[in-house]
């Protein structure tokens, strides 16, 4: 198919003032359909995070803040405090769409703490500020992906192989992605990177979308089964792996889509350098290690039938982790908004990230 036009290519956005509705791509659909649906309550838009419609953890972080947004656009009537617990309610149930993606809790911590630091203001200013507060998370988010870019590109040399796995692009953020900022970022620099799409199953992220949006942003992009990907790093056709993450523990562990960790391993035996790209939001300073972080199990339906054709016998058990963790000894780097944190350790991670740069 073609590729979407631009005033349709952001992957979420909200429209209209108060009351609005938050817009998006159904990355369901994709690459054989582009379809923007529509979500106009907190139900829907759970819905859509559950389904995968909107996924990757900076974008699901801005489609929490304008969800929760949906679920009191319309009680500007209510007292302050019954609107706080409609406010309150919401977010825990949107809270329970996703466990692993730490920028979901982020933004909705985020935007519950716009009443609490305006103790003076009622329902209806309180909205204005709410919707303030979730654009402000999409424009920060924009502004992250861009810097991830300019700083990850600089560990790339035109010509390079780079291998990817999942989707870490525009359609997971509100941006230009994570993972692939890092190629907009070196094309723009000139660089010439040819960049190998791992399939990333049980979904095809990687060979549905991934290859889809580089392929609309003019970058060389091909293909692979997962199970290639030490090939291809034995032939030598890549010089680098660069991914996204859901989240990353205070000493440097990241959980990312399933299948991240066996390609660092793969990494490491061929002496690639393995890199991880995600925004301070991705952080999660609470959970000391990767063992803390919670691992998503999906639908065993998604390995059974995957898009509607039986591979598995009836019957037959089903192990579906959304996610494994990658420990911090196999990451290279770090590629944050704040700068490239290498080694990585427990106290440069603190340093890069409370900088305040």
């Amino acid at each position: 198919m073609t590729a979407p036009d631009e005033k349709d290519s952001s992957t979420l956005r909200w429209v209209g003032e108060l009351p609005g509705k938050l817009n998006m791509i159904d990355q369901t659909r994709l690459p054989e359909e582009f379809v923007r649906i529509d979500c106009k309550s907190p139900e829907e838009t759970w819905h859509a995070i559950k389904r995968l419609s909107v996924r990757g953890a900076p974008a699901i972080g801005v489609a929490a803040a304008y969800g929760l947004l949906l679920g009191v656009q319309n009680d500007e009537n209510l007292s302050r405090e019954e609107f706080l617990n409609k406010l309150q309610s919401t977010a825990d149930y949107l809270a329970q769409s996703r466990p692993t993606a730490v920028n979901l809790f982020w933004a909705l911590d985020r935007m519950s703490q716009v009443p609490k630091t305006h103790p003076e203001l009622a329902p209806p200013e309180l909205l204005v500020r709410l919707l303030a507060e979730a654009r402000a998370i999409e424009r920060e988010d924009q502004e992250m992906c861009r810097a991830m870019g300019e700083f990850g590109q600089t560990l790339l040399e035109d010509g390079q192989g780079v291998l990817t796995h999942c989707n870490a692009g525009a359609l997971a953020t509100a941006g230009e992605g994570t993972a692939l900022s890092v190629f907009y970022a070196a094309a723009r620099a000139g660089k010439q990177i040819k960049v190998y799409a791992d399939e990333t199953r049980p979904l095809l992220q990687g060979a549905r979308l991934t290859s889809w949006e580089l392929q609309n942003h003019g970058i060389d992009v091909t293909v692979i089964c997962d199970s290639m990907a030490g090939w291809v790093m034995k032939e030598k056709r890549v010089q680098a792996v660069i991914t996204g993450a859901d989240r990353v523990a205070a000493n440097g562990d990241a959980a990312n889509k399933i299948g991240t960790y066996s390609v660092s391993l793969l990494a490491k035996a061929h002496q690639i350098p393995f890199y991880v790209v995600a925004p301070s939001s991705t952080f999660d300073f609470a959970l000391l290690t990767g063992a803390d972080i919670p691992i998503e199990q999906r639908d065993p339906a998604e390995i059974s039938h995957g898009f509607g054709k039986q591979t598995t016998p009836d019957g037959i058990q089903i192990y579906n982790p959304a996610f494994d963790v990658t420990p911090a000894e196999n990451i290279t780097a770090l590629i944050t908004e704040k700068g490239i944190i290498s080694p990585v350790t427990t106290e440069n991670i603190a340093s890069t990230l409370n900088s305040g740069s």
